[in-house]
């Protein structure tokens, strides 16, 4: 079918009530581009006011209905064809009319589907198309609101290739050659008997034909018929997260007279393998999963999914040494697996947040029950021609897994999974102590549980484990309470899927020997002992720390906290305006935080230390963050008026010792490496001047990393992450505005409002910081800096150049120049 963009053209308003109208009540439409989150738009309420998602779980933003409109012609040569309109996603309960007439709808917010239109149109005139969406209450997380990813007009004619039905695997596969297999689904609306020709090409990356077939099928009416031809790829390039070689496979349905539909899919040639000695091998080789979890939303831009902000998340958690993404709780979008596929990462696309239960009032767990199948098909069909995919998690935190009910539910998901596609695994998040809620008091009656997950062997007794979050999850999931009830929902899977739970993972090895473990969920701050587990144990494939990147909702969980005489403890919620979660390697801007630095040396990528600076305000302080907490420290030597102060100066790195200098002048040598955790402390005063860390091993140097204090007038400066981009499709220009000395040092303590102004083809998409906490809004023009830095998002919406101005306080303007090009038509196209 001919696929083209359907992002153009829309309006949006809040929903209005028919009767309110009938009485006055005037509601305008605005114009709208498509994706676009109606929720990020709106205005943050504290507790008391109006109602929220979920107070701090949706990042205090409101609830909503929305509407959307667009006016479409449809020419009178397309009637007869089939017509379809294809939504990425909506959030969520999506209802679709056309023309007035309900045409279809979609619960679930995170599921791809198709609306029948042709039956609807008004041939050679002006047509409606209306979607409504409605978010309230039904997430643990900010969702966002509306139309949030990309939308698709699909015409094709009665005889054709289904949508998503070309399907391409790679079964067998050796170093002379690779069979490629591609079944293709063929469907006929007509009421005659078709035969048509189904001709197949493979091409490389350079566009050469490598293979190709010649086949007849035969569709009845009504009655979907699929082909399938074996081809030969003689010396094929494998994809891996090393060299992420891609092919496409073009299909096209050829009659006597001419060509009467076509479709082309990209897809990679690797194989897997599981087995528990070891463990996950791609193309024959051994591959330790480097896992960040990631939510759906893009910072600054909310919800909305642009394919451009999805390769650069994908290309800094690359960059930042992760080589796999877990989408964690929902299907990922289609671009972020393109970009996946695109710069080998590897991804865990995960299903469902919940199932039967529920975890907020109006979640899909009222939907689960009608529509779990379709919802998976989605995934499956989404996912299946792209190599990066190599897992697909049925749920996460499902606390049925516990009982054999909801045994038996994961084994519904897990063979609807692998009737769909048996190419890949299939894993379960599971978290061992939500497993068990119900029976909780039959632990704290044990005066006495073994803490395996500690590291240190120790015994502590559950109620003193209650004191610490980490601690407990790992004593609970130990426990035999937990291995007799979850039992059977790991046995359903491929990979046993494991939140918060490293205790299981030596206990295992012994009490199931055939069981492959992949840490779902961990702790940041425990990524040392948890890395040392996944490379000591080949039945444990890898760790997926939570979280990669930070995200809009569930309101401070990482944020730093202080102990105060009689004061309560870590809460794990933080009041309003409180706006990010707090606990990812990277920022909501794209900056790598500390833990980030610190998790590429213990994956061993990184020779050079790191030096992170604990902020001197609270020195002294006890701090009392949560396990998904990490030390309240930047990489910044720049205190002014704590000259003269106590300040804690964090070191890391793989070696045997480091000397820290400040000015050249020694401030001692420390020891460092794997058995001090990585990391070390050194405590002085605050100088300005050059902080500067070496790393020995062995008596030799092996690295260092300087830190210096910005000095002299603050500057403005815009970056743009590139030259150039292009005018169609999902792209997008990123500006990081900086505050620095005249040499470049950012200055992290001088931050200021920063207004933006930009002009020629292009508009701003949005513009924010790192700010964890603060009432401004992504949309607006001001912002102040966090840190040092903001962030703008630029959207061009034609050829030229795009100027933008930023100015700030006592500084001079700063100017960037993106030059907008146009790109030829395809997918991604808008």
């Amino acid at each position: 079918m001919i696929r083209t963009s359907f992002n153009d053209g829309w309006q949006t308003r809040p929903k209005v009530n028919p009767f309110a109208e009938l009485s006055g009540t005037k509601v305008p439409f605005r114009p709208v581009a498509l994706p676009h989150d109606a929720m990020i738009e709106r205005e943050r309420t504290a507790p008391g006011g109006e109602v929220t998602m979920e107070g701090g779980a949706g990042a205090y933003f409101p609830g909503g209905t929305y509407e959307y409109r667009k006016t479409f012609a449809v020419p009178e040569e397309h009637r007869g064809k089939r017509i379809l309109v294809e939504f990425e996603g909506v959030h969520r309960d999506a209802v679709v009319f056309i023309n007035g007439d309900y045409a279809g709808q979609r619960p679930y917010g995170y599921s791809q589907f198709l609306i029948d239109a042709d039956r609807f149109l008004r041939f050679g005139e002006d047509n409606e198309i209306r979607v409504e969406a409605r978010a309230h209450r039904d997430s643990r997380w900010y969702t966002g609101a509306g139309i949030y990813r990309d939308t698709w007009l699909l015409i094709g004619e009665v005889v054709r290739i289904a949508p998503y039905g070309v399907r391409v695997t790679t079964p067998d596969i050796d170093g002379e050659r690779a069979v490629v297999e591609v079944a293709t689904r063929v469907e006929n609306d007509s009421i005659a008997i078709r035969t048509v020709d189904v001709v197949t090409e493979v091409r490389d990356a350079d566009g050469s034909v490598v293979a190709t077939d010649l086949s007849k099928i035969t569709v009845l009416p009504g009655e979907p018929a699929t082909v399938r031809q074996r081809l030969y790829v003689r010396g094929p390039l494998l994809w891996s997260p090393d060299t992420p070689a891609l092919y496409t496979t073009t299909v096209a349905l050829k009659d006597a007279d001419a060509e009467v539909d076509a479709e082309a899919v990209t897809f990679g040639i690797r194989s897997l393998r599981l087995d528990p000695e070891h463990g996950l091998r791609i193309n024959g080789g051994t591959v330790k999963l480097r896992g960040a979890c990631v939510h759906h939303d893009n910072g600054v831009l909310g919800a909305a999914t642009f394919a451009r902000a999805e390769e650069r998340r994908v290309q800094l958690l690359k960059d930042a040494g992760f080589n796999a993404i877990r989408m964690s709780h929902n299907p990922m979008s289609k671009a972020m697996l393109d970009a996946c596929d695109r710069l080998g990462v590897l991804v865990v696309d995960e299903a469902f947040d919940v199932w039967t239960s529920g975890k907020s009032e109006f979640d899909y767990s009222l939907n689960f029950p009608e529509w779990w199948e379709r919802d998976i098909e989605a995934m499956v069909a989404k996912d299946f021609n792209h190599p990066s995919v190599i897992m697909y998690s049925i749920g996460n935190e499902i606390p049925e897994t516990g009982s054999p009910l909801g045994a038996a539910w994961g084994r519904r998901l897990a063979e609807k999974v692998r009737a769909s596609d048996d190419t890949r695994y299939v894993t379960n998040a599971v978290n061992g102590m939500l497993a068990v809620m119900s029976e909780l008091g039959k632990l704290r009656g044990q005066s006495q549980e073994k803490a395996v997950g500690t590291g240190e062997g120790e015994e502590k007794g559950i109620n003193t484990l209650m004191a610490d979050a980490g601690d407990m999850m790992n004593a609970i999931s130990a426990s035999g309470l937990v291995t007799e009830k979850t039992a059977e929902s790991f046995a359903v899977l491929d990979v046993a899927g494991m939140n918060y739970a490293e205790a299981r993972y030596a206990l295992d090895k012994d009490l199931f020997p055939h069981r492959i473990i992949l840490g779902t969920e961990t702790f940041p701050t425990r990524i040392d002992g948890n890395w040392r587990l996944v490379e000591q144990h080949g039945h444990v494939i890898g760790d997926f720390t939570w979280t990669g990147w930070d995200y809009l909702g569930e309101a401070g969980i990482g944020r730093p906290q202080y102990l105060t005489p009689g004061g309560p403890r870590p809460a794990h919620t933080a009041p309003y305006p409180y706006l990010v979660a707090g606990c990812g390697d990277l920022d909501i801007t794209g900056h790598r935080r500390p833990a980030s630095y610190y998790r590429e040396i213990v994956f061993g990528l990184r020779t050079e230390p790191y030096i992170a600076v604990r902020r001197p305000e609270y020195h002294g302080r006890t701090y009392a963050g949560t396990p998904w907490a990490w030390s309240d420290s930047i990489d910044s030597w720049t205190w002014p008026g704590f000259e003269g102060r106590p300040v804690t100066i964090e070191v890391y790195g793989d070696a045997d010792e480091v000397e820290l200098l400040l000015d050249g002048r020694s401030l001692g040598r420390r020891p460092l490496g794997p058995d001090h955790r990585f990391r070390t402390e050194f405590d002085t005063t605050y100088e300005p001047g050059e902080l500067l860390a070496v790393t020995h091993r062995a008596g030799t140097e092996t690295g260092r990393h300087t830190l210096r204090t910005a000095t002299g007038p603050v500057r403005l400066r815009a970056e743009p992450d590139r030259p150039s981009v292009t005018a169609n499709g999902g792209d997008l220009a990123y500006v990081t505005l900086a505050l620095t000395d005249p040499d470049g040092t950012l200055h992290t303590a001088a931050d200021r409002p920063v207004t933006v102004e930009v002009s020629g083809p292009g508009v701003l998409l949005g513009f924010g910081s790192a700010d964890p906490a603060t009432e401004e809004r992504f949309d607006a023009t001001e912002r102040r800096t966090y840190e040092g830095r903001a962030l703008v998002v630029l959207r061009p919406t034609g050829p030229g150049k795009i100027h933008l101005i930023a100015t700030a306080p006592d500084c001079a303007p700063a100017e960037a120049l993106v030059t907008v090009e146009e790109q030829p038509s395809g997918r991604g196209a808008e």
